[in-house]
């Protein structure tokens, strides 16, 4: 897979994944949902955190914005770093299950950062109103912005069994977690390499070069 190609890969991912936040963002008020299928919403949350919407506050003596800004930044240095083992794959004509695995990565944690870097200063809150684009009353500042999720598969949406230890009489749900076009990327990425790891991480492919004419 050449840079070329890759390059454009990440390009289409970051598009579709942009727009469809800026759509959510400038249509949606937060936590309104659609239903599209009975499995399948849009749902409109914001995580401010990591996955699952955890934040290093909760487990370190550090203050919410504290927390907020060294996730933002670790992120920018994770980004940064996939972005170079990216070029490093394709400059040792690596595999392409490589190339492709860690650019669907790259796109979707660059996506992320996008979000958690610029939109609090691009949108107003999106609380009980629709937020609007480049806002004069922005929701948050450089660095500190949260980051857009819609993609909601409640595929399974029951009630555990009385005689199940513990359990019994709660709600179960599958798939519960709330995701984005990014977030599907990286998972994209990350199982791809699992599934065909021998394929992503074995040898080089051996590079074709046109033959010289006398």
């Amino acid at each position: 897979m050449s840079l070329k190609k890759s390059l454009l890969l990440i390009s289409i991912i970051l598009i579709i994944d942009q727009l469809s936040k800026v759509y959510i963002k400038t249509h949606f008020v937060l936590g309104e949902s659609v239903d599209v299928l009975s499995w399948f919403k849009i749902l409109f949350i914001e995580n401010s955190g990591a996955a699952w919407g955890a934040k290093l506050s909760d487990f370190l003596p550090i203050s919410e914005s504290i927390g907020k800004l060294i996730l933002t930044v670790f992120r920018l240095f994770a980004v940064a770093g996939i972005g170079y083992w990216l070029y490093d794959t394709i400059q040792k004509n690596s595999s392409r299950t490589l190339i492709l695995a860690v650019s669907l990565i790259f796109a979707g944690a660059l996506g992320n950062i996008i979000d958690s870097v610029f939109y609090g200063i691009l949108f107003n809150d999106s609380t009980g109103q629709v937020a609007t684009l480049f806002s004069n009353e922005p929701y948050g500042s450089l660095f500190y912005g949260k980051v857009v999720d819609m993609l909601y598969f409640p595929m399974i949406n029951t009630t555990w069994p009385e005689w199940v230890p513990y359990l019994g009489g709660n709600s179960f749900r599958f798939f519960e977690p709330v995701f984005n076009i990014a977030d599907t990327a990286i998972s994209t990425g990350v199982g791809i390499l699992l599934v065909f790891n021998k394929k992503a991480f074995g040898k080089k492919e051996e590079m074709t070069r046109p033959s010289e004419e006398d």
